[in-house]
């Protein structure tokens, strides 16, 4: 991760909360040039990651390209990084093992690791430009599990993206909506809270929320991700609240 990001500089690409990227109606960053953000999780037939880290691993690589000193100012990714960020928050998760990983390694880009995940992420590219070692890469049908019990609660002083019980996810789509909701916890915070959730190596859990609390989640004003239907779930459905602790009201 780039030590020398300003926070500030990525503050700027933030939206306005009236034109959500995330929102299913159509508005003018439907009009703009397409972008999507790539996302590869290495997952070997033999030691394939845990869902849940994977889908951490996934959102922290997402903060860890937002904070990357070459994604901001005049860095070498950062108009790239603003075409993506001034149209629809495209996040497209595929998967590659072996070779198909190698390849993706030689790719510009961060390789993020977990327990037991490895997830490399990609600077933004238009929607119909992927380079050809990631467009013959699998995207559909990326699912995995959690072999262990189910996770333990997380602790109230790490932030938190709260996983809709009420929707199924693939593991790919879980791990794309995980790093929306990362995403908009990191345009929301003060520059100070960013500074600090980057030097911690931005922790962070993600988890089911219990049914009989989640309604209480969406209207908290904590920041929810609303996804535009593009894959897998309707137009509009309510997927991830991230709970942030300075966040909370």
């Amino acid at each position: 991760m780039g030590q020398g990001a300003d926070p500030a500089a990525s503050r700027a690409y933030a939206p306005a909360a009236q034109d959500s990227p995330f929102r299913d109606e159509r508005t003018a960053r439907d009009e703009a040039p397409q972008f999507v953000l790539p996302l590869v999780v290495r997952i070997e037939r033999a030691e394939p990651p845990a869902r849940t880290d994977a889908l951490e691993t996934a959102a922290r690589a997402v903060l860890v390209m937002l904070s990357d000193e070459r994604s901001v100012g005049a860095g070498e990714w950062a108009e790239a990084m603003r075409s993506w960020q001034d149209a629809r928050i495209r996040k497209v998760v595929r998967r590659a093992r072996g070779a198909e990983w190698r390849r993706a390694e030689a790719l510009p880009g961060i390789t993020v690791t977990g327990k037991s995940a490895e997830v490399r992420v990609f600077p933004p590219v238009p929607l119909d430009g992927w380079p050809k070692e990631l467009a013959r890469l699998q995207v559909s049908g990326t699912d995995l599990d959690d072999p262990e019990l189910p996770p333990v609660d997380a602790d109230p002083a790490t932030p938190v993206l709260w996983l809709n019980p009420e929707v199924a996810m693939s593991a790919g789509k879980a791990m794309a909506q995980a790093g929306h909701g990362a995403q908009l916890a990191w345009w929301d915070l003060s520059d100070e809270d960013r500074t600090a959730w980057r030097e911690t190596g931005f922790p962070l859990a993600v988890r089911t929320a219990d049914p009989d609390r989640w309604p209480g989640l969406t209207t908290s004003g904590l920041p929810l991700v609303r996804d535009a239907g593009f894959t897998e779930i309707a137009p509009g459905s309510c997927t991830v609240v991230a709970d942030h602790p300075a966040l909370r009201g």
